[in-house]
């Protein structure tokens, strides 16, 4: 996998890192880390995580992202939160610290089918997830210092054929433009490769 960092790689202000499955966009997101990180000895970063462990492979999963997490950035604070995600950055953002939310996706999930019984039953109406998407922008903006927020593209194949799924893409794909509107920086992830969509490199 590439290594991004380089002289050039400043956070910005905000980033959006989009991509489909295995794009790059987790790798990317540390690479930022390791350059802040690498700026002062008085810098931070917290990676808020929004997976859950909700099966066993997901559960292997996890544990396997946080070993290798550990590995490649040890400095790397973290936060597992799957919700409240604008609490957890009010909570953690400070000047000196780069922020990491990933990802949007899993987030985005969790909030619409919060309601849902243990087995994946439509028992419960699936949750508007408008008051927490606005309380995470206005948590983002106000916070003092720089942060990225990775997400996944899943608009690009064919249209699904299930109403719930098809909702989803359309509520992700608006979560995606509603944050790249706040963002400084919007990168796309493509087979591990960077490009720029809003801003600058």
């Amino acid at each position: 996998m590439p290594d991004f960092a380089s002289d050039r790689l400043v956070p910005a202000r905000g980033e959006l890192i989009l991509g489909g499955q295995k794009s790059g966009k987790s790798h990317r997101a540390e690479s930022l880390v390791r350059c802040w990180l690498a700026q002062s000895a008085g810098h931070r970063a917290v990676l808020i995580a929004t997976a859950r462990g909700d099966d066993d492979e997901m559960r292997a999963r996890i544990r396997r992202h946080r070993a290798d997490r550990a590995l490649r950035v040890p400095a790397l604070a973290v936060v597992e939160e799957p919700l409240e995600l604008a609490s957890v950055i009010r909570a953690h953002h400070r000047a000196d610290t780069l922020l990491v939310v990933d990802c949007l996706t899993l987030w985005l999930t969790n909030l619409v089918w919060s309601g849902h019984g243990p087995h994946g039953d439509a028992a419960a109406t699936p949750g508007d997830p408008a008051p927490a998407t606005a309380a995470l922008l206005q948590s983002v903006a106000a916070a003092p210092g720089p942060w990225v927020l990775v997400s996944n593209e899943i608009g690009l194949g064919v249209i699904p054929m299930g109403r719930e799924v098809r909702a989803f893409c359309d509520a992700l794909g608006l979560l995606n433009q509603q944050v790249a509107q706040v963002c400084e920086r919007v990168t796309l992830m493509v087979a591990g490769l960077p490009l720029v969509l809003k801003g600058t490199a």
